[in-house]
Order: C-alpha cells, then structure tokens, then sequence
C-alpha cells in the first residue's frame, strides 16, 4: 500500500518559516517527479513546488519563488519544503504529492499519488 506521509506543519507567524517533510512508503518513487500542493479553503488545489527523480530540476509556482525550496532525499525516501518568509496568503493544507510518471508535471493533476497532507496557518 502506498503512503505519502506529510508531517511539519502548523502555527506560524507573519515572516516566520516552517520545513515540511513527507515520507513516502509501499512503492520506490526515486525514479519519478514528486511535489508539494496546497489547497485554500474556498479555492482550488495549486501547486507550489516540483521536483525531478535526481533533483536535478526544480519547478516552483511563482508565489512560491525566492521564498520556498523543494529537495529530496532518495535515500530514505523523504521529499522536504522549506518555506521561509510565509504570510497569511500561504494558510492551506499541504499535500505531498508523486507521480508515476516521469516528467516534471507543473500542475497538481499531474500527479497520482497523494498524501493527506499537513495544516500550515500563518498569523498575521
């Protein structure tokens, strides 16, 4: 059974930064792209970062450019985001995310595996 296991969210204060890390279990993904979305409450899953099998190429929505930094670690089977600088507009539920496939997908409806995510609320 295949497990996407978000953990590192939380409270956070305007300008403040979090790390979330996911672990992934039950299939070897460390051929394939993975990445992290979030989903707002009232809007749409969007995706925030991507990442090739290697780490090679990085995607990041702009929103997400100069502030977040995607990266993974093949051999214990860990994607990370470090997010730095976060404001109020970041408050959403963070999704690990991986995809059979193996191009870099730059939309959340590339990937087909998720995990159940993890709460991130920035304060102002």
């Amino acid at each position: 059974q295949v497990q996407l296991v978000e953990s590192g969210g939380g409270l956070v204060q305007a300008g403040g930064s979090l790390r979330l890390s996911c672990a992934a279990s039950g299939r070897n993904f460390n051929s394939n792209p993975m990445a992290w979305i979030r989903q707002a409450p009232g809007k749409a899953r969007e995706i925030v970062a991507a990442i090739t099998w290697n780490g090679d190429t990085t995607f990041y929505a702009d929103f997400a450019k100069g502030r977040f930094k995607i990266s993974r670690e093949n051999t214990k089977n860990m994607l990370y985001l470090q997010m730095n600088s976060l404001t109020p507009e970041d408050t959403a539920h963070y999704y690990c995310a991986a995809t059979t496939d193996f191009v870099l997908g730059r939309i959340a409806a590339a990937y087909n595996y998720w995990g159940q995510g993890t709460q991130v609320t920035v304060s102002s």
